[in-house]
């Protein structure tokens, strides 16, 4: 039986600068897809996989994060007075408890696999998550819970994976498959972003990870790989080199790159529509537009 996992770590001290003029003031992972920021998805999925402690890798300017999760006194007492038990409810979901969540500084931007590093000394010696949240991935299972169950028969280090047209395989990390058995891989290589016409698959990694503690050791004696960067890949690779197992892991849902404005925009209309308060309104609408861009063709 494998080790619960019930660590995340969460990397988000990014700048947002492709969302700019708003990230000047607001952290990307506070902006809303519908009316949740794309951090309570994260959290949201995570806690439904059984994580109880959160750990947030920030950076400044970032303090708006650990506010959202604060319990905010005042605005639930007016709620509690004006009876709004269902806005109450709703806030109830942001709060988190003390000492289950902790915030860790990434003073440089070094990557990905900088960033899992800095968590080190409060994962220690035991098996965790990383959820990146510009991804965000809509399933009947969340994502994470999928990969856990998976995980437990599997053991080792495993990677949420999705087909990718090889034309757009170097913009991710990509899997070097050993054995395809379905919705499990089992991988004997990782590279990433590589050079267009030289990825081993167009099986590509997605922003979430269930990782050992040896690949916190891997990291500690990482050089910079692609991009002048400590990446994450570079050390669950060096995982196999070292006789150890790592998996991709097909996961059932959708998966919205928030982390540009197409993708944001198209989660967007997809989470609204599938909301029964907005959907027919909603709906409507896009019809409408449809068809006046039809008529003016």
């Amino acid at each position: 039986m494998q080790k619960k996992i019930t660590k995340a770590i969460f990397p988000v001290a990014g700048m947002g600068t492709r969302f700019l003029p708003a990230t000047k003031s607001v952290p990307k992972e506070i902006m809303t897809l519908v009316d949740r920021p794309l951090i309570q998805y994260a959290i949201d999925e995570a806690r439904e996989a059984g994580i109880k402690e959160f750990i947030f890798v920030t950076s400044r300017g970032k303090s708006a994060l650990e506010d959202y999760f604060d319990h905010a006194p005042q605005l639930e007492r007016e709620l509690r007075k004006k009876g709004k038990t269902e806005l109450l409810e709703t806030l109830a979901a942001t709060n988190m408890e003390s000492g289950a969540i902790a915030y860790i500084r990434q003073h440089h931007a070094l990557g990905l696999g900088h960033a899992v590093r800095c968590a080190r000394r409060l994962i220690a010696n035991e098996p965790f998550a990383v959820i990146l949240p510009d991804d965000v991935i809509a399933g009947e299972k969340p994502c994470l819970k999928q990969m856990i169950d998976a995980y437990e028969e599997t053991g080792g280090s495993m990677v949420a994976a999705m087909e990718v047209p090889m034309a757009q395989a170097s913009s991710y990390g990509v899997l070097d498959v050993k054995e395809d058995m379905g919705s499990i891989v089992s991988v004997k290589g990782m590279v990433e972003k590589p050079k267009e016409g030289q990825a081993p698959s167009n099986l590509a990694v997605i922003g979430r990870y269930i990782l050992t503690p040896s690949v916190l050791r891997n990291l500690r004696n990482q050089d910079s790989g692609a991009g002048g960067e400590i990446q994450l890949t570079d050390a669950i690779a060096s995982e196999i080199e070292q006789g150890r197992n790592v998996y991709g892991f097909r996961f059932k849902g959708q998966r919205y790159d928030c982390g540009s404005k197409a993708g944001f925009l198209q989660a967007t209309v997809a989470f609204g529509l599938a909301r029964d308060d907005l959907r027919d309104e909603l709906a409507e609408y896009l019809d409408e537009l449809q068809a006046s861009r039809r008529a003016a063709e």
